[in-house]
């Protein structure tokens, strides 16, 4: 154990040291959750506890990695490699690897991506006549995946056609032997609760739980922790109620709140000195955060001596707004030792960063955006995943039918339904229509032979992995190579840059395969970490270079020492809808979360008008503005700060700029 209980501070070292019963971590923003959770990771191993029986679940993969990560250079990597860190959707993986069975399911499941998702309601719209009612395709689904969260069969949807769609997208995911991401957590659930041969070998194996970001839990992530965990209920759970910004998509702060229900005599910490912000930030932001009724009475404290006020600029309008902050970024480059990337622009909606976009570039100003397209979205590396699941199971239905024709190999679209009718009809996959001859026999001579020629190349691919322990990289590798998959791709491209980026995308599955392949894991295992990769909501910021422009819910986690929050208006913070339906308190939480992401200055932002629709709309200053102490804030209007004579520091920074200009040049 290589951390010392004198390095934490007091509620730290109680936290660390509850190791037993429930436990409630209420960890503000910037006091240092993630060190604590990896210092009680180890003192459980000091304190003998196998590390097999410890359990630590988080929301995304990038922060199940970094706590990984964190964990092994704290103990022995084989205790490191014993412990099970993951996401809540790779827990239900490993749970329904061994017990979907129970459900009817075979184990070799397949798991359906968003796309593969999209593409399935789209088709099931078609047939059902509801493309011609203009409805919604992402409309249907965030219906079912609501319903499913709620732990509701689709067909209990309240609308009765989303509710025939539901029960219809359902029925083919169960044809195809395929999962969504909401049914790994249902099922997950469903398989615990219902059988105790499994909830027992479950319960017994993981000892110590420990759950990160309790306050974005929905219902069904309680249900499914409380068959996980036994009496005397050795569970951790930590987070921030403060900090609960997605109710939108099921998140209950109900979880944190009332933990005592689930949980009995829960021992309660609160961790409160903030190492990140000033306290001029942190007073602004405990002033607004009391205003929440409900809430567990917690009030940051700052480590850090010193600090700018925090600044609330009236804006004409957000073409003003846009140029304002560029010009400040600029100047703040300019200072030694500021990079762009210390600098971030907060705003509640993606629409707001379009005028923000087009001042950075008006000044050349480097930016990154959250929320490219996944890399897990990307045509070519669907095609090459499918191909992979196909050499693992090739009667996983959705990858087969996925690349049947890619590249075009005379088996056409009606073909394609043709063999899902039939393997539907004979209650088989898809895959083992191709190879029966009864079905193939009703299809032209070309056809049967462009069958024919894909059943032996997959086969033979699959069975050099199976029976001549192949390395599953080259084959696929030479698989791919044989099909002149990337000759065919690359037709599709327009530009050299995209013909470039299609083949490193091929080239980035197969390489991780290899690796995946060297550690001794199976080509399944890589399939299964790759289809739950692809459920990312986080970006890897560390890979973009540039100032950051970036919604406030994607903020969370995240820190800058420059911050400009932008919008500060009613009907964009809080947003419209949140006042329609009663959702104020987490507006006002989100708002919370957009302050104390500043660590040394903070800016906020508000316009009296904005373009909204093509059109000029008149605004109004948020309501959040008049519950804010002002005792470290300074209010300021645009035209003030343009009319200012320029401080020493902007004379500094503006040399400094001028020089590095005329060095470039």
């Amino acid at each position: 154990m290589s951390f010392s209980f004198d390095s934490l501070n007091q509620a730290q070292r109680e936290a660390v040291g509850a190791l037993d019963g429930p436990v409630l971590i209420l960890a503000g923003a910037g006091t240092g959750k993630t060190r604590t959770v990896i210092c009680r990771i180890a003192h459980m191993l000091a304190k003998k506890i196998p590390p097999a029986q410890i359990l630590a679940v988080t929301f995304t993969n990038k922060a199940a990695a970094e706590m990984r990560d964190r964990i092994g250079g704290m103990v022995t990597k084989k205790a490191a490699g014993e412990m099970t860190v993951c996401t809540f959707h790779s827990l239900c993986v490993r749970i329904l690897r061994g017990g979907i069975d129970k459900l009817g399911y075979k184990r070799n499941f397949s798991i359906c991506s968003g796309s593969d998702q999209m593409g399935l309601i789209k088709q099931l719209l078609v047939r059902k006549g509801g493309a011609d009612e203009k409805i919604k395709p992402d409309e249907v689904l965030s219906a079912i995946s609501k319903a499913k969260n709620k732990g509701l069969d689709p067909s209990e949807i309240e609308d009765d056609f989303f509710a025939a769609l539901g029960t219809a997208y359902q029925n083919e995911l169960r044809a195809q032997n395929a999962v969504d991401f909401d049914d790994l957590l249902l099922f997950g659930e469903r398989v615990l609760r219902e059988h105790a041969d499994v909830r027992g070998h479950f319960q017994d194996r993981f000892k110590r739980v420990t759950v990160d970001e309790f306050q974005d839990t929905n219902s069904l992530q309680m249900r499914l922790l409380q068959q996980l965990v036994a009496d005397p209920y050795h569970v951790c759970v930590v987070g921030d109620d403060d900090q609960s910004i997605y109710g939108w998509r099921g998140a209950e702060v109900a979880n944190i709140l009332q933990f005592e229900r689930f949980f009995p005599n829960p021992r309660i910490i609160r961790l409160e000195e903030n190492y990140r912000s000033t306290r001029a930030v942190l007073h602004t932001a405990n002033s607004l955060i009391k205003h929440n009724r409900g809430r567990r009475e917690k009030v940051l404290r700052a480590t850090r001596v010193g600090g700018e006020p925090v600044r609330i600029v009236a804006m004409p309008g957000d073409d003003e707004e846009a140029e304002f902050i560029a010009e400040e970024v600029m100047a703040g480059k300019g200072t030694v030792g500021v990079q762009w990337e210390d600098f971030a622009v907060l705003f509640r909606t993606n629409g707001q960063s379009r005028k923000l976009e087009l001042a950075l570039r008006e000044r050349k100003i480097p930016y990154r955006m959250v929320g490219a397209q996944s890399f897990y979205d990307r045509r070519e590396v669907r095609d090459v995943l499918a191909y992979a699941q196909l050499l693992a199971a090739p009667d996983a239905d959705v990858p087969l039918l996925r690349v049947l024709n890619a590249p075009a190999r005379g088996i056409g679209q009606s073909s394609a339904m043709l063999a899902t009718d039939w393997s539907r009809e004979h209650h088989t996959s898809v895959w083992h229509a191709l190879c029966d001859p009864h079905f193939t026999h009703q299809l032209g001579t070309k056809t049967r032979h462009a069958i024919e020629a894909f059943v032996a190349t997959i086969a033979g691919a699959k069975n050099r992995i199976e029976i001549a322990r192949e390395n599953p990289a080259d084959v696929l590798r030479e698989l791919l190579g044989e099909i002149e998959y990337l000759q065919w791709i690359e037709r599709a491209c327009k530009t050299d840059s995209e013909r470039q980026q299609r083949g490193e995308g091929i080239h980035s599955v197969i390489d991780s395969l290899r690796q995946h392949a060297a550690k001794g894991k199976s080509l399944q295992d890589f399939l299964d970490n790759s289809a739950l990769a692809s459920d990312r909501d986080d970006e890897d910021l560390e890979k973009k270079s540039g100032v950051t422009l970036i919604t406030l819910h994607a903020s969370k986690g995240l820190e800058f020492p420059n911050v400009y929050l932008v919008g500060l208006e009613e009907g964009f913070l809080p947003h419209t809808r949140s006042i329609a339906e009663g959702t104020k308190d987490e507006e006002r939480r989100l708002l919370y979360v957009g302050i104390t992401r500043a660590r040394d200055q903070l800016t906020m932002t508000y316009c009296a008008t904005r373009i909204k629709w093509g059109q000029q709309t008149s605004c109004q200053a948020s309501s959040f503005i008049g519950e804010l102490d002002d005792e470290y804030i300074v209010f300021n209007t645009f035209d003030e700060i343009l009319g200012a004579p320029p401080s020493t520091d902007e004379m500094e920074a503006m040399f400094a700029n001028f020089q590095r200009q005329m060095d470039e040049i």
